[in-house]
């Protein structure tokens, strides 16, 4: 008996069909596979950069601490200083790093003089060796002051004086440039102590390096 050629057609057709549509569910599977672990890579990296930035930000957090925590531990005329130079542009990350306040007991002058003595040298030395070992590009104001004796004027000068005496050594001895360098002198202006005595006001009579970076 001969099988009518429409009822093969017919068969064919639908063996045919029905392989498209196996193959046609196979390729849906894969595609969805594909784009599920596209999806998981994406969200994987999404977290890690969101790690990543919590991170910064804790660090960022924990500098500005830290900063905070140096200028409530900081002179008036160290922030004073840290005003000053960010109002002229001088640093480049606008922050506080540390004071060296010299007093006569490291540096001192003779009376109603700006030169540096021995003693001062010796002090100024391990100053600039520090600024050397930090190897940062610093800022650093340098600042005069008086004790109360003598006139108000002639004690402003004075204060300029000296402390311009300790740049040109940190210069000269040192290699410091002078662009990095600043002087300013406060005179009488700021004491630390009383100028009741002869301890106290040699107390007052000192000069401070402010480091900023």
């Amino acid at each position: 008996m001969r099988i009518p050629v429409a009822t093969v057609c017919i068969a064919g057709a639908a063996v045919l069909l029905g392989s498209t549509g196996c193959a046609t569910k196979k390729y849906v599977r894969n595609e969805t596979s594909n784009v599920a672990t596209q999806v998981e890579e994406h969200m994987t990296a999404l977290e890690t950069q969101i790690e990543d930035a919590q991170n910064r930000l804790g660090n960022h957090d924990r500098v500005i601490t830290e900063q905070g925590m140096e200028i409530e531990k900081a002179s008036g005329t160290a922030l004073e200083a840290l005003e000053r130079a960010r109002s002229a542009g001088k640093l480049a990350e606008g922050k506080l790093l540390y004071e060296v306040v010299l007093n006569s007991d490291k540096v001192t002058f003779e009376f109603e003089q700006a030169v540096l003595t021995e003693g001062s040298k010796e002090a100024l030395n391990g100053f600039a060796q520090q600024l050397k070992a930090d190897n940062k590009n610093v800022f650093v104001e340098i600042q005069g002051h008086t004790d109360a004796s003598g006139p108000e004027d002639f004690n402003l000068v004075l204060g300029e004086r000296r402390a311009e005496a300790v740049r040109r050594y940190l210069n000269m001895e040192h290699g410091i440039p002078l662009h990095r360098m600043s002087v300013i002198s406060y005179g009488e202006s700021a004491p630390i102590t009383d100028n009741d005595s002869r301890e106290s006001r040699a107390q007052n009579r000192r000069v401070a390096m402010v480091v900023l970076m």
